[in-house]
């Protein structure tokens, strides 16, 4: 197991990460982290990968991306190593663009690292599924189904290949976020040199720092809630995966005094032009019976009514009765700083994201090393988490609403401030130096994954 310690080195190592980096997601702020943990022990350089031209369609703008990644892969010879925050979407839209820049990113970098944070795996198609869509009128969803699996099969094919025939040729090395995952690339497509570590954002004295001056007055809307409120804290864009509506619906059988902070908002890419209002976030308004009466309850479900109102149910045509409008607060977006005083003020966090093959989480990440009380769904990737955590997160099966009220009434109220995690910014920064050392290329080189980070986590 990495112990913590950097080996020294003179002069300092040059290291240059490819990320996106401005923009408001997971990944730039975990190269962001990244940058402040390699910092005291290399000169860190930060390609930001410019996602307005990654992300066109227009073919000039494309061929502006392609001279955009040649800019960048024509400066890797000034660094020792390289390491590239590989997302397959930040670096364009379709299997060829990718799988081009990112062989040109690699074959210029004198020793590489690759951080997946997608893994690829060779999914069956979801027969089932696709007769459903199919005996339902869905014939362009069934297709994009289709297409989706076998698009992933050939991406991760060639992505995986071009590692494989790198390896042969230099200092190759993959990084992923759970063993599983490791054990996936190793075992299943043949890739050599494959670590695995949790992400990792905070050091235990920041964390410490930032509890000590987080205050509510920091948040407007936490300012004007009474001060014996408890707080439930949810956090991330909003999108159906994250599974909001589990929370929300929990809200709903809990005392008075519990809130739920949603921290986050639409993302970028899901602003749609002229539209009034996000689906998404409509659902969350609709299970929060928020500007809804009875009678839109009741006309959603298409039931012929009859009745009969007097003045005593004039309520019915206004607001209704479990409108928890003044019990659930829709945050915004903020920056990491943000999002990590937040979670330094909040009683739990609640984490129900659905099951959809993710393998990390940012969020949960950092609520455990900010002392937060953890309540996660049993999606894969948090329990694939907790292994490197054990017995730090509370877990309940994914939509089950009800067990999450029983558990955020029944347990405690005190976050574990005083937690010492294993696996922290002292072992990651130890596995990204260790990745940017240059060592013996090629299929002969004995993989460790089993021997290293590993070590005491089955």
């Amino acid at each position: 197991m990495f112990d913590g310690a950097t080996p020294p080195r003179s002069p300092p190592l040059r290291l240059a990460i490819i990320s996106t980096y401005d923009e408001m997601c997971g990944i730039a702020g975990y190269t962001r982290a990244l940058e402040q943990q390699l910092g005291p022990h290399a000169e860190v350089t930060v390609f930001d990968l410019d996602q307005y031209l990654l992300r066109s369609p227009h073919p000039r703008v494309q061929r502006l991306a392609d001279r955009h990644i040649k800019e960048i892969a024509d400066r890797l010879c000034e660094f020792d190593s390289v390491n590239i925050q590989l997302e397959y979407g930040t670096l364009g839209r379709t299997t060829k663009q990718i799988v081009r820049r990112l062989r040109l990113l690699v074959t210029r970098a004198p020793t590489v690292s690759i951080t997946f944070h997608t893994i690829l795996n060779y999914d069956p198609l979801d027969w089932a599924g696709i007769r459903r869509n199919l005996m339902t009128g869905r014939i362009f969803r069934a297709g994009q189904t289709v297409l989706s699996v076998y698009r992933n099969r050939r991406l991760g094919s060639r992505v995986y290949r071009l590692l494989r025939d790198n390896q042969s040729k230099r200092s190759v090395t993959a990084i992923v976020h759970t063993r599983r995952d490791a054990r996936l690339l190793h075992d299943v497509f043949r890739i050599e040199n494959v670590e695995h570590h949790p992400l990792s954002f905070i050091d235990a004295e920041r964390a410490v720092r930032i509890r000590v001056t987080a205050t509510r007055d920091q948040f407007p809307v936490l300012r004007a809630l009474p001060a014996d409120a408890k707080l439930i804290g949810s956090f991330g864009f909003l999108s159906p995966y994250k599974g909001f509506e589990t929370a929300v619906r929990a809200l709903h059988y809990l005392p008075e005094d519990h809130h739920l902070l949603i921290f986050g908002g639409v993302h970028p890419q899901g602003i749609k032009r002229e539209q009034s209002l996000d689906p998404y976030l409509q659902t969350l308004l609709d299970e929060a019976h928020i500007s809804t009466t009875i009678l839109d309850t009741i006309g959603r479900k298409h039931m012929p009514i009859t009745l009969n109102l007097d003045a005593a149910s004039k309520d019915l045509l206004s607001r209704h009765p479990e409108d928890l409008q003044n019990r659930i607060h829709f945050m915004g977006v903020h920056n990491d700083e943000g999002f990590m005083r937040a979670m330094a003020l909040c009683d739990m966090v609640v984490l129900p994201y659905l099951e959809v093959g993710q393998s990390s989480s940012g969020p949960i990440a950092m609520a455990l090393e900010m002392g937060c009380r953890v309540l996660a769904s049993r999606t894969l990737a948090f329990l694939q988490f907790a292994r490197y955590h054990p017995d730090q997160i509370d877990f309940f099966d994914i939509g089950n609403h009800a067990q999450l009220a029983d558990m955020i009434r029944a347990g405690e109220a005190t976050p574990n401030r005083d937690r010492q995690l294993r696996y922290n910014t002292k072992t990651n920064t130890a596995l990204y130096l260790q990745a940017s050392q240059p060592r013996a290329p090629g299929p002969g080189f004995v993989n460790q994954i089993r021997d290293k980070i590993v070590e005491g986590v089955t």
